[in-house]
């Protein structure tokens, strides 16, 4: 049977619920300052329900999210937090998640600032951590930048693709997922994320004729709403669909990995009860999850 790398899931999401604070634009990162570690028990329950990548929690750290907010000044610092945060883990990835806002093609930077900014994230992240993970990639621009940022630091480096929820092989930005896997030599992995689970094999079937190793992460959302794609959204606008059972999205990730993905896990919504039902399937399936 197959070798899988089980990853984490929804970091952000999960220490929302936990909190029980109203989210900010901050989002994961405000919780990690309120509530000193909860990301380290977070990490702790998904390692406990099989995963065996840590993600750290660096998705939103970035001078463009903090700016005009009580943790300006502070970047250095809250990358910090998280990576101790991380310590421990058996493999952990350092997360890089898009400038400006999630899904948001429209407002990345030019070229140039933007390598810019993302070189800073991975020149922090890149000593501490095994691997670098580039999430939530909806544009070539996106793309372009931020593996030109990553590709000196001297980890192995995985890109996640966030899709169209109606069409898998579409970006969000709505160009063609094919085009941007023409852009990715320096990464030794790519994946699929933060998208409906619906469409995640459409988009395998793009990144199957590329020789790279695959996978994916869905998100649990009903879907990415119009007030969300505003600047200073918050995650409360978004809501988890009601059928989005352990059960329902190991369903979807078992056909993920008959469909080849040796790399699976997830997104927002996804927690570690959902995380341990995929263990559990991959287990008796007879695959080996490393």
């Amino acid at each position: 049977m197959t070798k899988i790398t089980l990853l984490d899931g929804g970091m952000g999401q999960e220490l929302v619920h936990r909190a029980g604070d109203r989210p900010t634009p901050l989002w994961s990162t405000q919780v990690m300052v309120d509530h000193p570690g909860m990301v380290a028990s977070v990490h702790r329950d998904f390692a406990a329900a099989g995963a065996t990548v840590a993600t750290t929690n660096t998705y939103a750290i970035h001078h463009d999210r903090l700016d005009g907010t009580a943790l300006e000044g502070k970047f250095k610092e809250l990358h910090r937090l998280a990576l101790v945060e991380a310590r421990g883990f058996s493999r952990v990835a350092g997360s890089i998640g898009p400038l400006g806002a999630s899904y948001r093609a429209d407002l990345m930077p030019i070229h140039d600032d933007a390598v810019a900014k993302f070189a800073e994230v991975a020149c922090i992240l890149g000593s501490h951590v095994d691997l670098i993970i580039c999430e939530t990639v909806v544009s070539l621009a996106q793309t372009r930048a931020i593996l030109e940022a990553v590709q000196n630091v001297g980890k192995p480096i995985w890109i996640a693709f966030s899709v169209s929820d109606g069409d898998g092989t579409m970006l969000r930005s709505g160009e063609a997922l094919a085009d941007a896997m023409t852009l990715i030599s320096v990464a030794e992995a790519v994946m699929v994320n933060c998208s409906t689970p619906e469409v995640i094999i459409a988009a395998l079937d793009v990144l199957a004729t590329f020789d790279k190793p695959y996978g994916a992460y869905a998100n649990g959302f009903e879907s990415i709403t119009d007030g969300f794609l505003e600047v200073n959204s918050t995650v409360d606008q978004l809501k988890m669909r009601r059928d989005f059972t352990p059960d329902l999205y190991a369903d979807y990730a078992m056909r993920w990995v008959d469909h080849g993905a040796t790399i699976i896990g997830g997104c927002c919504e996804v927690s570690p009860a959902h995380i341990a039902e995929i263990a559990s399937r991959l287990t008796d399936a007879g695959h080996t999850i490393i």
